[in-house]
């Protein structure tokens, strides 16, 4: 495990931000953290990246306790604050060069990385820009190339889409889900759940400074759900085939035939309806459509908390004021 949170405990005053938190990242992994606004997100993420000090437990980012050596797990940790933190007269390509050299990257090979980076964050034509004339989303990409730039490990990203307009937001999804393809751990937050999904293999969903569930979207799915139900759409000489296959599965249940589709339940993750799928193609039958129906991240995260997604306040929960921290 790359992040490990055991009984981790924060307060701020008589606030409880964190209680008992119990958090695994797996190296690769792209964990979505979400829950409501006061959750814990933010302060969960200043702990991993050694920027605050927690009250009780044990933390290990890398094997490495960000208390005992700080300096250690920012060499591993790349962090985009939700905030831009751009500074004024400088152009992308110094920016990236200043935060370089603050890295200890060689000079020799500073701007190759700056220019790689500005590549990978589609900033290419904007190198010689002021950073203060990009727009918000450029400046999120901005932000995000900062965070790449010591090619740390684990990326911890909070809220990267906030005020976002809808284009620049399937950019940063996209580019986001490019960086998990290159093998990066990414931890991201947000309490707008339509933002992490499809790309995250993991998730932890928080409340109240509580990790009420955490695993993959597959176990989450399967412990509070059970069973997930798969439509097939066949033509309509191939629907008896397609059935009569079907029922010499034992674990499948609920198996129903309509109008040349094909309708059942099972138990298990996206590996069993992939299988399932190719043995149906295997057998000669020309598959036209094949959906699984199974639970969003808004309907797990309602099941979980039983509280408004956007996370409006609640009446057990302190006021957090502007500037404060999650």
């Amino acid at each position: 495990m790359i992040v490990e949170f055991q009984s981790v405990e924060k307060r701020y005053g008589k606030v409880h931000a964190l209680k008992d938190a119990d958090l695994e990242v797996p190296e690769g992994a792209t964990l979505g953290l979400i829950g409501p606004n006061g959750a814990g997100k933010t302060t969960s993420m200043l702990i991993m990246t050694s920027l605050l000090q927690r009250d009780g437990g044990k933390v290990r980012i890398g094997g490495i306790d960000p208390e005992r050596d700080p300096r250690a797990v920012r060499r591993h940790v790349g962090y985009m604050p939700d905030f831009f933190g751009v500074y004024e007269g400088l152009r992308s390509r110094e920016y990236l060069e200043f935060f370089a050299a603050s890295h200890n990257v060689r000079s020799a090979a500073r701007a190759a990385v700056v220019a790689d980076l500005l590549a990978l964050v589609d900033l290419e034509d904007k190198a010689d820009a002021d950073v203060n004339s990009l727009s918000r989303g450029m400046k999120q990409r901005l932000s995000l190339a900062r965070a790449l730039i010591h090619d740390p490990e684990l990326l911890v990203l909070d809220e990267p889409a906030s005020g976002l307009d809808p284009r620049a937001r399937v950019g940063l999804r996209e580019l986001i889900s490019e960086l998990s393809r290159m093998g990066r751990t990414v931890v991201i937050s947000s309490h707008i759940l339509s933002e992490l999904e499809g790309i995250c293999s993991h998730l932890a969903i928080v409340d109240l400074g509580r990790v009420l569930a955490m695993g993959s979207v597959d176990e989450i799915r399967s412990k509070l759900f059970g069973q997930r139900r798969v439509i097939a759409r066949v033509a309509e000489m191939h629907v008896e085939r397609t059935e009569a296959l079907l029922r010499t599965k034992e674990d499948l249940s609920d198996l129903d035939v309509e109008r040349g589709q094909v309708s059942f339940s099972f138990s298990g993750g996206d590996e069993i309806s992939a299988a399932l799928l190719s043995e149906v193609v295997g057998a000669g039958v020309p598959v036209v459509e094949w959906r699984v129906q199974s639970a969003g991240l808004e309907e797990l995260f309602m099941q979980l908390t039983n509280v408004p997604v956007a996370g409006a306040a609640r009446p057990d929960e302190a006021p957090v004021e502007e500037g404060d921290i999650e």
